[in-house]
């Protein structure tokens, strides 16, 4: 048995390996699809993130089956926690649920990619560089895409400003318009609690060329974490004045606000 047979049946499960070929996601004759997913990769992957979705954040998921099986869909979030904690748990609550899984595509920060080996290895496990570009074509070829719009304004955000939703941009409304992708509102509570950051220090965040540089402990602390799915919101590709645009992502906005709230009304304690 050579040492990666060997490794892989130390470290994937029976099931895990059998749950991830069921999905069958498209890959070429070399493992790999267009933006660098690997089946092989992912299985190492989702046994890491399933005990850290059981057992350390504790995650509790209502909804995911509001996911259409099929066909191109946005997942859109609130984000906070500093780290991408959030995309990964949402992710990996639609690749794990029992009927008709799917493996997200998650759009990242443009920071990510520039770290040493970390873009590559994100991009294995399914994460893009969140670029318009990208999100089209991953749209066009039917895949279910996780969106942040608040972007760095809200995984930076400041503990003060926890479940303070920041600016939404009009960028994923013009996509989901225009390739006819129904949007999958998703309430994270739980996050805000993992890394909570106290202040923000710019100029060294700047003189580093990162997003920001929080002032917070040195810790991934393990918030119990609740997800809650709205109902697809589906809307037409007519053309309209942006204002009108804008209005559209108000009322994804306000739908990720009430699923926030059920989360919250949900948690009975942080830890």
């Amino acid at each position: 048995m050579s040492l990666a047979s060997y490794l892989k049946s130390k470290l994937i499960p029976a099931d895990i390996n059998e749950h991830i070929n069921r999905i069958r996601k498209p890959i070429g004759s070399l493992g790999y699809d267009p933006w660098g997913y690997n089946n092989e990769v992912m299985k190492y992957g989702f046994s890491l993130t399933r005990q850290i979705y059981e057992k350390y954040f504790r995650v509790e998921a209502h909804g995911v089956e509001n996911v259409p099986a099929e066909g191109p869909v946005l997942i859109i979030a609130n984000h906070s926690g500093q780290l991408p904690i959030d995309g990964l748990l949402v992710g990996y609550a639609l690749a794990s649920r029992e009927q008709e899984p799917r493996i997200p595509r998650a759009m990242i920060e443009r920071f990510f990619p520039t770290v040493p080996w970390l873009g590559n290895l994100l991009n294995e496990f399914g994460a893009v560089l969140g670029d318009p570009v990208n999100c089209a074509k991953m749209l066009a070829n039917n895949e279910a895409v996780i969106v942040f719009p608040e972007g760095v304004r809200g995984s930076g955000k400041l503990y003060r400003d926890r479940y303070q939703l920041k600016r939404f941009g009009n960028g994923f409304m013009h996509l989901a318009m225009k390739y006819k992708a129904p949007i999958v509102p998703v309430g994270v509570v739980g996050c805000e609690e993992t890394i909570p950051a106290i202040a923000n220090i710019k100029p060294l965040a700047k003189a580093l060329g990162i997003p920001y540089a929080p002032v917070a402990m040195p810790v991934v602390l393990p918030a119990k974490v609740h997800l809650n799915f709205g109902p697809p919101m589906y809307f037409d590709d007519l053309e309209i004045p942006e204002e009108l645009v804008t209005e559209r992502v108000e009322q994804v906005k306000a739908e990720i606000s009430r699923l926030i709230d059920k989360g919250l009304s949900e948690r009975k304690k942080l830890f």
